[in-house]
């Protein structure tokens, strides 16, 4: 894993509370996104996770603090599988074209944006299902087609709720080492998880939150059973495995059972 947050600040909260109807989800968050960030945001459920990546993405506006984004940041964004409406009526290709808006009206297409529709498909691995209506696809080819489909933008952030949500543990890993390869390319990638095991295997940078932020720092500074505890409301306990920190779930009461 390289090193992450040492490059210029392109996105941050100062002090914000945000929620919603008044009523704050995170309080006095402070968080800066670097250009080379890699970083996994992880917690319960209902801690604040989406509601920080949607503060992130400008969709929700904090009732205090201020947020700061580098002029002309691109920005792009991947929801949680389960938010989406697999019933409508859209092949693969078109779902990805229909990221390609400026300059254009659908249903028409340059032959440019075809091709570049056709290349970022190839390149995220279903070239091959691109004719195929969108429920007809796993669920690891559903995240590779959204993901597909932010790319087409040229983000240089890219955040992602629950990418690895629903899928089982291969694909789980091929995700991660596809957004590894994304940010070599130099994309920052901030994602939302509760994949804790996964996340210590693949990210270099994780922050923990529980209506606040918990703990920011290396795996190894996060995952911790005093951290976990403290997010989760839990005692879970932690393990060294080849050099990674394990987490194990009622280790004592029915033996070694990994959290997923």
């Amino acid at each position: 894993m390289t090193a992450t947050g040492v490059g210029p600040v392109i996105l941050k909260l100062d002090n914000i509370t945000v929620g919603y109807e008044h009523a704050p989800v995170l309080r006095d968050v402070s968080f800066h996104v670097h250009s080379d960030q890699f970083t996994g945001i992880v917690g319960p459920s209902g801690s604040g996770k989406t509601t920080l990546l949607r503060t992130l993405l400008g969709a929700l506006r904090p009732q205090r603090g201020t947020v700061t984004t580098k002029a002309g940041l691109r920005m792009a964004y991947v929801p949680q599988l389960e938010t989406v409406n697999w019933n409508f009526p859209v092949t693969v290709f078109e779902c990805v074209l229909m990221a390609r808006t400026e300059g254009r009206q659908w249903p028409r297409a340059s032959r440019a944006d075809k091709t570049d529709v056709a290349a970022m498909l190839d390149r995220l691995g279903i070239a091959e299902v691109a004719q195929r209506h969108i429920r007809q696809l796993s669920g690891g080819q559903q995240q590779r087609m959204f993901i597909a489909r932010a790319l087409l933008s040229n983000p240089d952030l890219l955040i992602l709720d629950e990418p690895t949500s629903g899928v089982d543990v291969s694909t789980r890993h091929d995700m991660l080492h596809l957004l590894a390869d994304l940010h070599e390319d130099g994309i920052s990638i901030v994602l939302s998880t509760h994949d804790l095991n996964g996340m210590a295997a693949h990210l270099p940078h994780l922050v923990t939150i529980n209506g606040k932020i918990i703990a920011d720092g290396t795996p190894h500074e996060v995952i911790t059973s005093d951290v976990l505890e403290r997010t989760f409301g839990a005692r879970l306990e932690v393990l060294e495995h080849l050099g990674m920190p394990i987490v194990i779930d009622d280790y004592h009461r029915v033996g070694p059972r990994a959290v997923s």
